[in-house]
C-alpha cells in the first residue's frame, strides 16, 4: 500500500536540509507541518533550550479509530552527524549513496520517511488504528541528549518502536548497552624542553604508561572500552604539562558497566601516584542499558509485523546506543528496529532503495498488528 515514489522523494529531499546537532529547525518546521496535516496535535519540549540548541523534540499525537488498541509510538531523531550539508544523492542500482564528500543522512531520515509514510497511508485507506505518537528527537548523535532532556510527562504509549539501525527491516533490537564517558586530566610541571628538560614531568610520556595497562576495545561479549581523543601539549619546546584525554565505557549489564568504570579510575589514580602526576578524573554518565525480554508484547508486535511482510526476523543484542535508551528508562517499553542503513557516520554510508520502502511497510504493518 506505500508509495513507493513518494517514499524516495521524501528521503531524497530531507537529506538535502541541514540537520546538524543543535540546528534542526528546518527539518522541524517540515515534520511539524506534514504531522499537522496528517491530524496530529503537536507539542515541543524545552530541551533545544537546556542544550543551547534552536529545537526541542517534537511529540505529536493522533487519536485513533480503535479504542481498544494501546497507543504507540514511533520514533526517530532529526540530526545527523558532520559532514551533512550540501549532500548530493546518487543513486545507482537501487543503491543510493553521496556523492562521496559527505554522509548520506539515512541515519536517520530512512527512519523519518518510514513514519510518514506509514501515517500517509493509514490517512488516505482510512485504516484502524489505535491512538498514535510519533517522537522525532534533536541531539540524538550527541549521545542522545535530546531523548535525555526531554519531558518525559509527553510519553503516554504502552509500545515503542524506534526505527534507527542498521540492518534491514526484521532485525529487532531487544537489548542495548549503557554508556559511560570518562574525561581524564593528566598533570605534570611544564620546563623548558632544551634547557631543563629533567625539571619537568612530560604528561604525554606519563599518559602513555597509564594508558599501556588500560583495558581497551572488546573486553567481552557485552562490554567494550574505546580511548576516543588524546590532546596534550603546547609546543615542540614545553615538556607538556597537560594531557586529556576522553573515552567511553559501555556494556549490556549495568553492573558490568559500573565495574569498568571503577576500574578505569582506579588505573588512572594509581597511574598518577607511578609517574609523579596528578590525575583528575570525571565520570560523565550517558545512559543506562536497556533489555527486553524476548516474549515482551512490544517485541513481539514488532516480530509479528516483520513476520507478515515476510521479513526475517533477527532479534538481536545490540552494541548500539539509541534514544530507546531513555525511552525504556522513561517507561515505555521501546525496541530498536533495522532501517537498513549502512556504513553510518561515514561518507561511504548508503541504504538500499528496497530497504528504505520496506521500513515504511514495517511501520504500516506495526500500526495495524496493534489495532487487530
Amino acid at each position: 500500500m506505500i508509495n513507493e515514489e513518494r517514499v524516495l522523494k521524501e528521503f531524497l529531499e530531507f537529506i538535502q536540509v541541514p540537520c546538524s546537532s543543535f540546528k534542526e529547525r528546518l527539518i522541524a518546521d517540515i515534520l511539524i507541518k506534514r504531522l499537522t496535516d496528517l491530524g496530529f496535535s503537536i507539542e515541543e519540549d524545552d530541551a533545544g533550550q537546556k542544550l543551547g540548541g534552536n529545537t526541542g523534540n517534537i511529540v505529536a499525537t493522533r487519536k485513533g479509530n480503535v479504542p481498544t488498541a494501546p497507543m504507540i509510538m514511533l520514533t526517530a531523531h532529526m540530526d545527523c552527524v558532520e559532514p551533512c550539508a550540501n549532500i548530493k544523492p546518487q543513486i545507482k542500482d537501487g543503491l543510493i549513496t553521496s556523492d562521496g564528500t559527505t554522509i548520506l543522512g539515512g541515519d536517520d531520515k530512512a527512519g523519518v520517511v518510514a513514519i510518514l509514510e506509514a501515517l500517509r497511508v493509514i490517512e488516505e485507506k482510512d485504516l484502524p488504528h489505535g491512538d498514535i505518537q510519533v517522537v522525532f528527537t534533536i541531539a540524538e548523535e550527541k549521545g542522545v541528549q535530546g531523548s535525555k532532556n526531554m519531558d518525559a510527562s509527553l510519553l503516554k504509549a504502552k509500545h515503542g518502536f524506534t526505527f534507527d539501525t542498521s540492518g534491514a527491516p526484521g532485525r529487532i533490537v531487544r537489548k542495548a548497552p549503557g554508556q559511560n564517558k570518562l574525561k581524564l586530566v593528566v598533570t605534570g610541571k611544564a620546563a623548558h624542553a632544551g634547557n631543563a628538560p629533567e625539571k619537568g614531568i612530560n604528561s604525554i610520556i606519563a599518559t602513555g604508561k597509564i594508558l599501556a595497562k588500560f583495558p581497551q576495545g572488546r573486553i567481552d561479549d557485552e562490554t567494550t572500552c574505546n580511548i576516543g581523543t588524546i590532546t596534550g601539549g603546547s609546543a615542540t619546546n614545553v615538556v607538556a604539562e597537560t594531557t586529556t584525554v576522553m573515552l567511553e565505557a559501555r556494556s549490556r549489564v549495568k553492573s558490568k558497566l559500573d565495574a569498568l568504570t571503577k576500574d578505569i579510575v582506579a588505573i588512572f589514580e594509581e597511574g598518577g601516584k607511578e609517574t609523579g602526576t596528578e590525575v583528575e578524573v570525571t565520570v560523565l554518565p550517558a545512559y543506562d542499558p536497556f533489555d527486553l525480554p524476548e516474549d515482551c508484547e512490544t517485541i513481539q508486535i514488532a516480530s509479528k509485523a516483520a513476520e507478515a511482510l515476510g521479513f526475517p526476523v533477527n532479534v538481536v543484542e545490540s552494541g548500539g546506543g539509541s534514544d530507546a535508551s531513555f525511552f525504556n528508562a522513561f517507561g515505555v517499553p521501546t525496541t530498536v528496529l533495522g532501517v537498513g542503513m549502512t556504513n553510518v557516520h561515514t561518507k561511504n554510508e548508503c541504504i538500499l532503495e528496497k530497504d528504505l520502502y520496506d521500513s515504511a511497510r514495517l511501520a504500516l504493518q506495526i500500526i495495524q498488528e496493534v489495532a487487530k
